[in-house]
């Protein structure tokens, strides 16, 4: 049983549609994190769900590693093939098979992006919200249990997910959910695939939930004296029930950035970003309780706006975030990490991990959904410098107990993958154990991802 050996049979299977190109085996190799390029020994290309069953099949009877790949925008070596074998690119498997629009639901290949689904629900009145920044696909997303920017509204991908076709470890196609918006039927195995990471088993159909266009949006940026003000604001906009769409947090160094990348003219201060949905109306009564409440904070420099180009350069300066980074500190490469915590802790765990970072003379950025407690750090770190990247390693891992220790996890976004899998046990305990015995029975091989997410050892 060996990898060549799979490589052969799923040409035969294949064609064209299996390749070994350097070039093609590299672009999977590569990744937004530190880990070096870690190519897979070959990619193949799938249409549908019973060619996804059948390669699943082979590398089965050959012990052969299975990677499945979405557009490679993890930033925890998800989709490295640390072990080699077959990566599954899921980007021909990208049709929207149907939209509901009574029901508000659509099914979908995995390989349909988060734009390309918004793109085609434009004359129904309805979007998918879920929005990580990158335009990632949403087989992807599902696998590693997708956050974002509205998260604090509509939820994360988990709450968006109805139904999913997957195909296990040894070739079998299962459905788990329905179209329907509940049932007291079994266990739910949507929920226990949404965040496997690719471990369990490759989805290969997604139901997911739709939501109503708002009748108006208003969006706004203002500054803040201090980080705690900033925060402050978002807890005590949350406790008074107002209903943001979207609450972001920047610092001051991220403020830096966007206006070296994008030419933006922020004040260099901590920032909120905030958008609100819903009548004309309510918009705007939504949008006066938080301005007020964020004035008595010390906030200023407000800018509203309710034009659409206007608030689509601000969320496109947002999603920009890594390039931002990048422009603090040109030349360097970045490090991206995120926990969340509750948001009672947020202020704390903020102002605790700006110190660490100053003190160790990181150069980083720290931005965060904080409606649900979310922050990320990008750290700039010098290309080939090991000092400095052992720096990061070391924030990093103060930052994962930091979150344990205010009972929180150590990734509210990011996920899993490599990069985290030695948090696990601590956040975990005896849970773990349990999350080993659900790989082992569903993957007894190891090789679905193996090396992700579950430490088998």
């Amino acid at each position: 049983m060996t990898i060549e050996a799979a490589i052969t049979k799923l040409r035969n299977l294949l064609q064209d549609r299996l390749t070994t190109s350097a070039a093609i085996l590299n672009e999977h190799g590569q990744n937004e994190a530190y880990f070096p390029v870690t190519a897979p020994d070959a990619v193949a290309y799938p249409l549908n769900t019973d060619e996804v069953s059948q390669i699943v099949q082979i590398c089965a009877a050959e012990a052969c590693p299975v990677i499945a790949y979405g557009t490679g925008t993890s930033l925890e070596g998800h989709q490295l093939a640390f072990r080699g074998g077959i990566s599954v690119n899921m980007q021909k498997m990208n049709a929207v098979l149907a939209i509901h629009s009574q029901d508000l639901d659509a099914v979908v290949q995995p390989g349909v992006t988060r734009k390309q689904l918004n793109t085609e629900l434009r004359a129904t009145g309805l979007f998918f919200p879920v929005d990580p920044g990158a335009d990632a696909s949403l087989g992807g997303m599902a696998a590693t249990r997708a956050s974002g920017t509205t998260a604090v509204r509509y939820g994360t991908i988990k709450e968006n997910v109805l139904a999913m076709e997957i195909v296990l470890a040894d070739g079998r196609i299962i459905r788990t959910g329905s179209r329907a918006r509940k049932s007291s039927t079994g266990y739910d195995l949507t929920k226990l695939f949404v965040g496997s990471e690719g471990t369990l088993g490759i989805i290969t159909e997604l139901t997911v939930k739709l939501h109503g266009q708002p009748e108006a949006i208003s969006a706004a940026t203002c500054s803040f004296p201090d980080i705690s003000s900033a925060v402050d604001t978002v807890i005590n906009t949350i406790q008074m029930g107002i209903p943001m769409a979207r609450i972001e947090f920047v610092d001051d160094v991220m403020v830096r950035g966007f206006n070296a990348y994008n030419g933006s003219d922020l004040p260099e201060k901590p920032h909120l970003f905030v958008e609100f949905h819903g009548s004309t109306t309510a918009v705007a009564e939504q949008a006066g309780k938080f301005g007020d409440i964020a004035k008595e904070m010390g906030a200023d420099a407000f800018k509203w706006s309710s034009n659409a180009e206007e608030r689509k350069k601000l969320w496109d300066m947002r999603h920009n975030a890594y390039y931002a980074q990048k422009a603090v500190r040109p030349g360097s490469m970045v490090q991206n990490t995120d926990i969340c915590v509750p948001i009672s802790h947020l202020a704390e765990a903020i102002l605790e991990t700006k110190a660490e970072g100053d003190a160790l003379g990181l150069t980083f950025t720290v931005v965060g959904h904080v409606g649900d407690g979310n922050f990320h750090c990008g750290i700039c770190i010098a290309k080939n410098d090991p000092t400095e990247l052992a720096c990061a390693k070391t924030f990093t891992e103060n930052l994962a107990k930091r979150a344990l220790k205010f009972n929180g996890t150590v990734s509210g976004e990011h996920g899993i993958g490599v990069g985290k899998l030695k948090y696990m046990a601590a956040e975990h305990g005896d849970a773990l154990s349990v999350m080993v015995d659900i790989k082992r029975t569903l993957d007894p091989q190891n090789i679905m991802n193996p090396g992700k997410l579950i430490p088998m050892n």
